[in-house]
């Protein structure tokens, strides 16, 4: 037996275990697991987020723990495992499509530099305050991107993963909307997807602007609505407010650390921090254009300098208390991503006590949670609903 079988349950494990138990729950994928009635012929929903199960398991990029993030393959097994929504992250390529990668930068999770024709477009750019070198999408046209595959983003954490690298291709926005809608009918319920705006206020200046583009899709594949199975994020507040004009579509407002300030406020010198933003003024001013907030993890339970949890903050009863959602980011299994306190053995790669993790935060009254591995999540969430 390797450490890693000794040190915690294999993913494999508990995958298997998950999907057994999704189905005895009734949220497998041909289950209606988030319960929101047939779609119409564009797949547009006839119910609110605020129906959707609590808490809501989002398959973060998919279902990354186990595919190459960001990919069909990663997508389809979020949704077949019982996710109630799917997680795609946009950014545009040089002639204006929208593709689903989680940065510009492509240098981790494509085969990019595998092709010699590309070596010239290796470069350094800053990006939104940080220097980068590599591949950048907004350097290719969509065709050009077609023609590369995708790869495990960490594939020291993951090696299970690479078993797929070059499998998928990247996929465009409009690609997923197409197989979320063939997929919705095919289970005769919306498939909800959670869409993020990536570096908007960067790709605006390169006249690249994400929401109009975005806007205009929405509309086309009838997701544009109060009632559309689809939710908006971004880390940047302005894109949401751009979006609130532009289409009704549910929107959440990402927020990282305490000290960091959003980019958008950076350019336009708005002084105010993250730290600003969660404090109850914050949170209504959200709450005017915004009827949610992604939060780091950290907001909802700091950690101490040795990794372990401290008590909770107020952020979950004040967001409440104006109306909004949280959702928070990111849920993943293994020892090197979770608190010290659910940490279990010495390999940083083997999985923890991921089910004591969740139930920990799911007792603070979150909405939600983002997860790598929505599996575990599903199961850690039916055993606190108690089902």
């Amino acid at each position: 037996m390797t450490e890693r079988a000794q040190t915690g349950p294999g993913r494999r494990t508990l995958l298997g275990a998950a999907v057994l138990g999704s189905a005895a729950l009734g949220i497998t994928g041909t289950a209606n697991a988030a319960g929101r009635g047939a779609p119409d012929e564009k797949g547009a929903g006839h119910g609110s987020f605020r129906d959707l199960p609590v808490p809501t398991v989002i398959g973060h990029r998919g279902a990354s723990g186990y595919r190459p993030e960001h990919t069909l393959g990663s997508y389809q097994l979020a949704l077949d495992m019982g996710a109630h929504i799917v997680e795609q992250d946009l950014v545009p390529t040089k002639d204006g499509h929208l593709v689903c990668r989680h940065e510009n930068d492509i240098t981790a999770t494509t085969d990019v530099a595998d092709h010699p024709g590309f070596a010239s477009r290796r470069t350094t750019k800053k990006v939104d305050g940080v220097s980068l070198t590599g591949w950048f999408t907004e350097d290719f046209t969509l065709a050009e991107l077609k023609t590369l595959r995708a790869k495990e983003r960490i594939p020291g954490n993951r090696q299970e993963n690479t078993l797929y690298d070059g499998r998928w291709e990247i996929p465009t926005f409009e690609e997923v909307l197409r197989w979320a809608d063939k997929e919705g009918r095919r289970r005769g319920r919306p498939v909800w997807l959670y869409v993020e705006t990536k570096h908007p206020t960067y790709f605006r200046g390169l006249g690249l602007g994400l929401e109009e583009r975005l806007a205009r899709l929405l509309r086309r594949y009838g997701r544009h609505r109060a009632d559309s199975p689809l939710i908006l994020q971004s880390f940047e507040p302005g894109s949401i407010q751009r979006l609130s004009e532009l289409v009704a579509t549910p929107r959440v407002v990402l927020l990282s650390g305490p000290k960091e300030r959003p980019w958008d406020f950076v350019e336009a010198g708005d002084p105010r921090t993250v730290a600003d933003l969660v404090t109850p003024a914050g949170l209504k001013w959200i709450a005017s254009f915004a009827q949610g907030i992604g939060p780091t993890l950290d907001l909802v339970i700091p950690k101490d300098a040795s990794g372990r949890l401290t008590a909770p903050t107020t952020l979950v009863a004040d967001a409440h208390a104006r109306g909004l959602i949280l959702h928070p980011y990111t849920m993943r299994n293994e020892n090197t991503f979770l608190p010290a306190d659910f940490r279990r053995g010495t390999d940083p790669n083997a999985y923890g006590d991921a089910f004591a993790a969740f139930r920990t935060y799911f007792a603070t009254g979150i909405d939600g949670v983002f997860s790598d591995n929505p599996d575990t999540a599903l199961l850690a969430a039916a055993d606190f609903r108690g089902v």
